[in-house]
């Protein structure tokens, strides 16, 4: 295999791009992964639960660990380890009537604590090891390097079964995460609404931390919502730039790591920067932009009111 050079010849760079089956996969992988990391982010920044979302993604390096010291595949310590997590978080968020700042102060907590034990037991199953983690650095940053069939099949069931349902809960939930208050009054199951997402996240975070690496997952789950939701007030057109934008992000990444020496974690961190910092800069330079407001709660449609817009 001679090292790939990029050219001016664009039909010729994609070629090359996708001789290899590993690349092939690395883009299935990566536009599955964008996809989901894209809508679930959504809801995330929504519902400003940035900080669990990034305790999650953490988790990932205590799961993978843990997994080596059983012997078991790693994907299966990214799974449990982001579940089991994602649940203890979401049980710890208080009920009530309050104000939601008094309502996430549990879950606040919770998080801190969350992370602080999983990176511990992430040293802990380190030391235990007896052998080499040789994915070290691969599970911290991500790659796109020995992606095969079986992880994008199990990449594919994860990502229908996490966006289908958000597609059953979408409207509801988008009532829950502008107005809580509202919601409960309307007689949605907030709470239940509320461990469920962080389920969802969890099944996210577990599947992009396999190619963007635990400490980089954060990135495809902030960046490209928050832009969006910077740039549009509408859920549905927002949430379309959204997935726009992650796929972009992606395969430009994907593509440009392929012809450098650079690891893949570094562009998709500069991308989705790049990405937030113009769509702020549009927000700042455009009149419109600067006169948008975030849309308003309306009750869901089995509540007897008018359904939430979502065009």
């Amino acid at each position: 295999m001679s090292e790939p050079t990029l050219t001016w010849n664009l039909a010729r760079d994609v070629e090359e791009l996708l001789r290899y089956r590993f690349m092939v996969h690395a883009f299935e992988a990566g536009t599955i992964v964008a996809v989901m990391a894209a809508v679930v982010g959504w809801y995330m920044v929504l519902r400003r639960q940035s900080f669990a979302g990034h305790t999650i993604a953490v988790m990932s390096f205590p799961g993978a660990a843990g997994a080596a010291l059983a012997g078991l595949p790693s994907a299966v310590g990214y799974y449990v380890a982001c579940g089991v997590s994602a649940l203890a978080i979401g049980r710890s968020r208080r009920p009530g009537r309050g104000p939601a700042s008094s309502a996430r102060s549990g879950e606040s907590a919770a998080i801190g604590v969350v992370q602080v034990a999983g990176l511990a037991l992430g040293f802990l199953f380190l030391s235990l090891y007896s052998g080499v983690l040789e994915q070290l650095e691969s599970l911290l940053f991500g790659t796109f390097l020995g992606i095969d069939s079986a992880q994008v099949l199990t990449l594919l069931i994860v990502a229908i079964a996490v966006l289908g349902a958000l597609a059953l809960a979408g409207r509801p939930l988008l009532l829950a995460s502008l107005d809580p208050e509202v919601a409960r009054a309307r007689g949605v199951p907030v709470r239940t609404l509320d461990v469920g997402f962080l389920l969802l996240l969890g099944l996210a975070v577990a599947a992009t931390s396999q190619i963007t690496g635990a400490l980089l997952v954060f990135v495809l789950l902030v960046a490209p919502p928050a832009a969006a939701q910077v740039l549009t007030p509408r859920p549905a057109r927002s949430l379309a730039v959204s997935v726009a934008l992650s796929l972009l992000i992606t395969w430009l990444a994907l593509s440009i790591s392929y012809f450098s020496p650079y690891p893949l974690g570094f562009f998709i961190t500069t991308f989705a920067i790049g990405v937030y910092l113009l769509a702020q800069l549009a927000r700042h330079v455009s009149p419109r932009a600067r006169d948008r407001r975030p849309p308003a709660p309306v009750a869901p449609p089995h509540s007897g009111s008018a359904p939430i817009p979502l065009a």
